[in-house]
C-alpha cells in the first residue's frame, strides 16, 4: 500500500500563535443561566461577561413548561451545555449561539410559524392584492423602447 504525503497547511508559528491566543482569550463558557419570568426568556451569562437572552418559546422542549420547571437550569460540561433535568431537555450552548434552538424539524417549524404571522400591514396587502393574497407586486415603470432611443455602440 502506497502512502500519500499530505502537505502541512498549518505552520508551527501559526500553532504557537493559536496557543498564545487561547491563553489570552479562554473558551467562552457559561457561568450562569436563569429563567427571566417577566421577559419569558432564558438568560445566559458567559465567563467574559457577555449575556445572551433567548425567548423561551424558541427553545425546543420548553414551550409547555411551567415557570418553576424553567427556573431549574443546570450547567453541564465545561459550561457548554444547559439542562432542564425536570423536563429532560438539554441544549448545546455553541448551537444556541449559532441560532440553533432545536432539531432540524423544530427549526423548520419555527420558520413556518414566522411565515404565517398576521399583522395589519400583511392583511392590508392581501386585500389590496385581491383574492391572490400575499404581498402586492412591485410597481415598475414600463419604458417603451424604440430604435430612436437606443444608441449604437462603436
Amino acid at each position: 500500500m502506497t502512502r500519500i504525503a499530505h502537505p502541512v497547511v498549518t505552520t508551527d508559528v501559526e500553532i504557537d500563535a493559536a496557543i498564545a491566543n487561547a491563553a489570552i482569550e479562554p473558551l467562552r463558557r457559561v457561568v450562569a443561566a436563569a429563567y427571566d419570568r417577566a421577559a419569558d426568556e432564558i438568560a445566559i451569562r458567559f465567563s467574559n461577561g457577555v449575556q445572551l437572552r433567548i425567548p423561551r418559546l424558541l427553545l425546543q422542549g420548553l414551550q409547555d413548561a411551567a415557570p418553576s420547571q424553567l427556573a431549574r437550569i443546570e450547567i453541564e460540561g465545561p459550561g457548554t451545555g444547559l439542562v432542564w433535568p425536570i423536563l429532560g431537555v438539554a441544549h448545546y450552548v455553541p448551537g444556541l449561539m449559532a441560532g440553533l434552538f432545536g432539531t432540524r424539524r423544530w427549526m423548520a417549524e419555527i420558520g413556518r410559524r414566522g411565515g404565517t404571522s398576521r399583522t395589519d400591514a400583511k392583511a392590508a396587502a392581501a386585500r389590496a392584492n385581491g383574492a391572490k393574497g400575499g404581498r402586492p407586486r412591485k410597481v415598475t415603470a414600463k419604458v417603451k423602447r424604440t430604435t430612436k432611443n437606443v444608441r449604437k455602440s462603436g
